[in-house]
């Protein structure tokens, strides 16, 4: 049996944890998720912990502690939410927000649209900052990685968009003789 599946996940308060065969739904004040477990694994909801189960022995072992860890996320998720922060860089490149549409500057003829998905909030700062967050965490990276690869920082000027704190590696560019 994994280590990390056997671990009981605590339920902070302001947290409902419902199991209905394998399906497992959590709500909390940022939203409500709702994940089907792999067929095998079972969970359920003693006091105010959460345990994941798989049978002895059994071939999905591997399942256990990834199916342990999505829960986790999803109540971590109702509780604080996450979030990926993005900047622009470039000369002219900007990003700004009308409705659920998220329109980028990047140096093409026409503006960039990127339509945000549900569940998602994407907050714009200054033009050039752009913070990504919600409660799914596979939704915001998800997210993150789309608006990013429209695109992605090149390593000879260092334009383009890119996660706050990445490091480019800058290339030397060529030299007239």
């Amino acid at each position: 049996m994994s280590r990390v599946g056997r671990k009981p996940i605590e339920i902070p308060s302001g947290v409902t944890v419902t199991v209905n065969g394998a399906e497992v739904r959590v709500k909390g004040a940022k939203g409500d998720l709702v994940m089907t477990m792999p067929s095998g694994v079972a969970a359920s909801v003693e006091g105010a912990k959460v345990i994941v189960k798989i049978p002895e022995a059994s071939e999905i072992e591997n399942l256990h502690g990834l199916t342990r860890t999505l829960v986790a996320n999803m109540i971590e998720g109702v509780t604080k939410g996450y979030s990926k922060d993005l900047e622009i860089q470039g000369v002219g490149f900007k990003a700004a927000l009308q409705g659920q549409k998220l329109q980028m500057w990047l140096g093409f003829p026409k503006p960039v649209e990127y339509t945000i998905p549900d569940g998602i909030k994407v907050v714009v700062t200054e033009g050039t900052a752009m913070s990504v967050s919600g409660a799914d965490k596979q939704k915001v990276g998800d997210t993150a990685a789309r608006i990013r690869s429209h695109f992605p920082a090149e390593p000879y000027k260092g334009k383009g968009l890119r996660y706050k704190g990445e490091y480019v590696r800058r290339k030397v560019g060529k030299t007239v003789a």
